[in-house]
């Protein structure tokens, strides 16, 4: 940290510091080595994972016409959780060092054991790492059911309205419906008539996947058990799913659409680490040290527990804030912004430059 803190008393102009702050940052980072690949991690949590998906299905078998099955429901949901944990580490190029290595084990963990499409969410997740919270650009706080801006709330009138303002309360039994909203989205992604090639293969991949997993259910079970084992799984993944995502921005600041932020700003003051243990780091896949995910996408995941004190001290150092909190007490915050999202235009978001200039 000692260059950090020359840098800090070096003679430069207030633009050229900020510009200059994650440059500093991530020269550190790369001179420690912790960009370097974890093949052995990847590689035995790809044959973990595999192996639990595996597993699942041989007890399916074993199990047959049987309400047990929902067990092996929610065991699935479970797994494929952690599947989508992979193909989003291999979405950001964390795995491998062959971009096209990264990219094929990114597309056949989502399409051919989630049966979701990594190229949707690749376009989707790439725009929101560009522009965390910013409006007009991050598509993760876009209008939906859910009205995440001020904007968005100000259009609802009537019931809508009335729901809205009580959406905080709604939003993780909505999440049971996440699953099928995201099978659903890539689908359309797929399917449209500009689809690439590649577009097309994962298609084929995710109909086949799909198809067998519903015939094998119609086979093996009554209709009755088989909807409630398909609804039940949908159910569960969408949770955890969206339990991982919801954290790390909900009720943090929203950037106007014209607002421009250096790099590392842009990335800590919209994001929101999670304390916890081993644990904790399971069920939200690494996501939650989000701070240090987007600052560094590229990261393995189990690097990101060690880079975080490097990067908690840089930020306190800069001023920077740095936001983290209890698994509990992030839910509590996204259920209050998420009541009150209407309210928040009260409170507008100031670049720290601009704040500085005034000083």
């Amino acid at each position: 940290m000692s260059q950090l803190v020359a840098d800090e008393h070096s003679p430069q102009r207030p633009q050229q510091r900020y510009a200059n702050l994650y440059t500093d940052l991530s020269r550190t980072v790369r001179d420690l080595g912790l960009l370097r690949r974890r093949h052995g991690y990847y590689w035995t949590r790809i044959g973990l994972v595999i192996a639990a998906f595996a597993g699942v299905w041989v007890g399916f078998g074993l199990l047959g016409n049987s309400w047990f099955q929902l067990l092996m429901a929610g065991a699935l949901a479970l797994v494929l959780t952690q599947v989508a944990f992979l193909s989003h580490d291999s979405a950001h190029r964390q795995i491998f060092d062959s971009a096209a290595w990264n990219d094929w084990t990114a597309r056949l963990l989502a399409s051919g054991l989630v049966g979701m499409s990594a190229s949707w969410w690749r376009s989707k997740h790439s725009r929101h790492h560009q522009a965390p919270n910013q409006l007009d650009r991050d598509p993760d706080i876009g209008s939906g059911v859910v009205a995440f801006t001020p904007a968005h709330v100000e259009k609802r009138t009537g019931f809508s309205g009335w729901l809205t303002r009580r959406q905080g309360w709604l939003f993780f039994p909505l999440l049971t419906l996440e699953g099928l909203n995201l099978y659903v989205a890539s689908l359309r992604h797929l399917l449209r008539r500009s689809a690439s090639s590649v577009e097309r293969i994962e298609a084929a991949i995710i109909l086949t996947r799909l198809g067998g997993y519903l015939a094998v259910l119609l086979i093996l079970l009554p209709i009755g058990k088989a909807g409630a084992f398909l609804g039940l799984q949908l159910a569960v993944f969408g949770i955890c799913l969206g339990a991982s995502f919801a954290p790390n921005h909900k009720g943090m600041p929203l950037v106007p659409a014209t607002m421009k932020l250096d790099f590392l700003r842009r990335q800590v003051l919209m994001s929101r680490n999670i304390r916890g243990g081993v644990m904790v780091d399971f069920a939200l896949g690494g996501l939650n040290y989000q701070i240090e995910h987007h600052l560094f996408p590229s990261m393995p995941r189990p690097t990101l527990r060690k880079v975080q004190p490097i990067v908690r001290d840089y930020c306190e150092l800069h001023g920077v804030k740095y936001t983290e909190v209890g698994l509990f007490s992030s839910y509590r915050i996204v259920i209050d912004y998420l009541n009150n999202v209407g309210l928040r235009a009260r409170d507008p978001f100031q670049c720290p430059l601009v704040e500085l200039y005034r000083k």
